[in-house]
């Protein structure tokens, strides 16, 4: 049984001009990225890549829409090696670059055009959460669906994943937390995971670790003391990444897809929305499973009895980032139902991932508490 594919190559680098120099950017290349990181750390480089930024085709996280319009002018360029600077958004679309042809999102997710890889592709991840740089998925709102949908297949591993903790530094606090926690339940989902074992394990307890001391740490400071200990916080995305790359992710993002899809509520801030309660059905369902040794590591990390760690966690976490009933982020009485029914419908990928199954009727009542 395999225990472990880590695709990329994880390079770690002080700068973005030491990274620039080792793998030497220029001619043939192409810099996906935001204006503000390019004016910050790569403009002064006088690098002669091609440089296209997420922003002039909009805000807000990649729909199928925004990604088929910037298709058509990657398609215009000429170049053999993508080079992703940003967030989750950017590295999602970045890495439907490498396919041969790809104009068309939807068909692309729905696997009705061939899937080859022809370009190279480096990820710089500028948060410290989503661990996209070694994971084979993109994500993305398909707007006809009214869901966030996934790709996952081998041809979407970057092919070097570089880590600078100086590009995470200036990450505003709000994002800061929102990603952060994404990290959180990427490495607490991966460890129930039916596909989960030792070696993916190992991983994500590190995460859960480097994570929540990192938080205990912010609260006893302050807000600015996440600079100092950033680079605990993007390697902690990286550990995470690599443990659910492999195991896959469950119920937590899969019931929080349609919220973040359609209403646009930051990735990490819907999952945390539903993430205690979702552990809280599982505890239900069979707490004497693999979520009992969960519960010990988590009481460890956190000097609470076992029973107590998601009322601690949800404590941490609230004194971090606020957030609200679903019904204040637009949710109407009426979805409850048709979301539930479209988590079943269309995330059946992640649904296989659950500690314990979930029917629809048990997801509908999680809207229900939370809304």
């Amino acid at each position: 049984m395999r225990l472990l594919k880590l695709q990329p190559d994880v390079y770690k680098f002080d700068s973005f001009k030491e990274f620039a120099e080792e793998f030497k950017i220029g001619k043939g290349d192409l810099l996906f990225t935001h204006e503000f990181i390019y004016q910050e750390f790569i403009k002064q480089l006088n690098l002669e890549a091609e440089v296209l930024f997420q922003e002039k085709y909009g805000t807000g996280e990649p729909s199928d829409e925004m990604i088929n319009a910037i298709f058509e002018d990657v398609n215009k360029l000429e170049f053999n090696r993508i080079i992703a600077v940003g967030g989750g958004s950017v590295v999602d679309i970045a890495k439907l670059f490498v396919l041969k042809d790809a104009k068309d999102v939807l068909e692309l997710f729905e696997k009705r055009v061939p899937l080859i890889k022809e370009k190279e592709l480096i990820i710089i991840p500028t948060t410290c959460g989503t661990g996209s740089e070694v994971t084979n998925i993109s994500m993305t709102s398909i707007k006809a669906k009214k869901t966030k949908m996934g790709l996952a297949v081998d041809e979407l591993y970057a092919d070097y994943a570089v880590l600078i903790p100086e590009l995470v530094k200036g990450l505003p606090y709000s994002f800061f937390v929102t990603s952060s926690i994404d990290a959180l339940v990427h490495a607490v989902e991966s460890y129930v995971s039916p596909k989960s074992n030792p070696v993916t394990e190992m991983f994500g307890v590190k995460a859960m670790e480097l994570i929540l001391s990192g938080y205990k740490q912010i609260l006893e400071h302050g807000r600015d003391y996440r600079t100092q200990i950033i680079e605990d916080f993007v390697v902690a995305s990286n550990y995470a990444g690599i443990a659910f790359g492999n195991t896959g992710v469950g119920a937590v993002h899969a019931i929080s897809y349609p919220i973040s899809g359609i209403y646009h509520v930051p990735h990490g801030e819907a999952n945390y929305l539903f993430f205690t309660e979702v552990f809280k059905n599982y505890q239900r369902k069979n707490p004497e499973g693999k979520i009992k040794e969960l519960n010990k590591i988590l009481a460890g990390i956190l000097k609470v009895d076992q029973e107590d760690v998601y009322d601690e966690i949800t404590s941490i976490l609230d004194k971090l980032l606020s957030v609200k009933p679903l019904r204040e982020y637009g949710m109407k009485e009426e979805e409850k139902r048709a979301f539930a029914k479209s988590v079943i419908e269309n995330q059946q990928r992640l649904l296989v991932n659950n500690y314990v199954s979930l029917s629809e009727e048990e997801i509908f009542s999680i809207y229900e508490n939370l809304f």
